[in-house]
């Protein structure tokens, strides 16, 4: 959580980074971009490498580098060190993120080594509610105490510190490997089976998390422009609750099947976007429905990320699953960057109310054209009529989807694979 906080902490103070250093709007945009690009080659070098190294031999690393961006952050006061000091922050954050989840799960495992309940609801609190309270931590720090560039990064400093501590002192989830497999970056995969559901989930994560970026890479600039409130407080409030309402829409909704959470969360972020717009295009620009619509939105982009990543995980098998989640995550952070340097690019030419237009359009456009592959139900496994002769093995063994004779009639004991 704490990581996840620094990595977004920086969003509410981007407005007091262009001041300082007399940073355009397109500036910052691409500062934000190099950000969610290294969480994305941190994610694909690293956060898969726990599962042959052990939990903690990647997670502290992962923190120390954290710490390492917190110091560039205090003495590097400079457009390069700025963009270094994010460069950082997203591989440590593209690195804890996946083996801070599978360390949660692994500590809380249930029958069989499945994650329970518990275990989700802490990992997703984790993760989203993290990426939430950063930038309000940083924002309220800043308007209201002293050296508004230089507490927040110092709280956060001592904050990775400790959890780089509790890391080590916390037992072990999962054991290193030996042999250890040959090095390899996660490739980006997708399931076998089921393409095209797999394809519109991640069209999903890709439109919810371009919501998301909206306000994290762009609401201090929309705040300060054209709505004329420039307080890193109230940026930071903004972020926090267009991201903390999807936690607490994820953590309500956590028994609802996958269909269910989708058909639920398309209609709140067309409606979300629909209030931004006119946010925009009132006289004069509405700060309340902005921070309506980011709410709304948020809360269906919440919706559309849960459903997403369990059509995604119910979708591939256990032999790519790894590798579908690495493409599902990649999508997500490109969702996070790509639209907001566009709408940044956007920017420079017309005004706000025209692209915020343009963002809304583009967005709801992508969410309705996967909608229709995302809220059909998956189609279910052919049922396989009993036939007279099969006994319970034999169906437990159709069940689990192999078509494998479970008594062999050959004398080495060996299965007898009937083709599928």
């Amino acid at each position: 959580m704490v990581a996840a906080a620094f990595s977004t902490a920086p969003s509410s103070l981007y407005g007091l980074f262009a001041q300082a250093e007399h940073l355009s709007s397109l500036t910052l945009t691409l500062v934000y971009a190099v950000y969610a690009a290294g969480t994305v080659i941190g994610l694909l070098l690293a956060g898969h490498v726990s599962d042959w190294y052990g939990r903690r031999a990647v997670l502290v690393p992962a923190l120390a580098v954290a710490v390492v961006a917190a110091v560039v952050f205090l003495v590097w006061r400079s457009l390069a060190g700025l963009v270094v000091a994010r460069v950082l922050t997203g591989l440590a954050l593209g690195a804890a993120v996946a083996t801070a989840t599978a360390f949660i799960t692994d500590l809380d495992a249930g029958p069989g080594g499945a994650p329970t309940r518990r275990a989700t609801i802490v990992a997703t609190v984790a993760n989203i509610g993290g990426l939430a309270v950063g930038p309000l931590i940083a924002g309220l720090l800043a308007r209201y105490a002293a050296h508004a560039l230089t507490l927040p990064f110092v709280t956060f400093l001592v904050a990775l510190v400790a959890a780089m501590v509790a890391v080590i002192l916390a037992p072990e989830g999962h054991p290193a490997v030996h042999p250890r497999p040959p090095y390899h970056a996660q490739r980006l995969t997708a399931p076998a089976n089921e393409r095209r559901q797999f394809l519109a989930a991640t069209t999903g994560a890709f439109m919810a998390f371009a919501v998301f970026g909206l306000f994290a890479g762009l609401a201090g600039t929309f705040l300060a422009g054209p709505l004329h409130h420039p307080s890193p407080a109230l940026s930071g409030l903004t972020i926090f609750l267009t991201f903390g309402i999807g936690v607490v829409v994820q953590t309500a909704t956590i028994s609802w099947p996958a269909q269910r959470l989708l058909a639920a969360g398309i209609p709140p972020v067309i409606v979300g976007l629909c209030v931004l717009v006119a946010s925009a295009w009132t006289s004069p620009p509405s700060l309340a429905l902005f921070l309506i619509g980011g709410i709304v939105a948020g809360a269906g982009g919440g919706a559309i990320f849960r459903g997403s990543l369990t059509v995604v995980i119910s979708t591939s098998g256990p032999d790519d699953r790894a590798g579908a989640l690495a493409t599902f995550f990649t999508a997500g952070y490109a969702g996070v960057s790509l639209p907001v340097v566009g709408v940044g690019l956007v920017l420079q030419h017309v005004s706000f109310r025209v692209t915020l237009l343009i963002f809304a359009l583009a967005v709801g456009v992508g969410i309705l054209a996967a909608a229709r592959i995302l809220v059909r139900p998956a189609p279910r496994a052919a049922q396989q009529p009993a036939a007279a002769g099969d006994d319970p093995m034999t169906l437990l063994c159709r069940g689990f989807g192999a078509d494998i004779d479970p008594h062999p009639s050959d004398p080495t004991g060996r299965k007898r694979e009937v083709a599928r």
